[in-house]
């Protein structure tokens, strides 16, 4: 049980920390890249969004969102880094 749990949140950090890289690596690729199919490829996102979340307290009214995810290729290849970086470390 223990080992599931340590896995799981190895997956959900590899996965935040790689969706992290893969937009490092767009904003590199729409900066230095020209203009062309490949670029556009790369660089082109699907976004999923929730939101906005809120919870009303009496003393304490919070709202959250709304939470968006845009995923393109060069995101993939970040959590794809970051998991073979991590599975061959840890």
């Amino acid at each position: 049980m223990i080992g599931s749990r340590r896995s799981i949140g190895r997956l959900f950090w590899s996965v935040l920390i790689g969706l992290f890289i893969g937009a490092l690596l767009t904003k590199l690729a729409v900066l230095y890249m020209p203009e062309s199919a490949p670029r556009n490829f790369l660089t082109t996102a699907v976004s999923a969004s929730l939101g906005p979340l809120g919870v009303d307290l009496l003393a304490v009214a919070v709202v959250v969102g709304p939470l968006t995810i845009n995923l393109n290729v060069l995101s993939l290849v970040g959590i794809l880094l970051v998991v073979l970086v991590v599975r061959s470390w840890l």
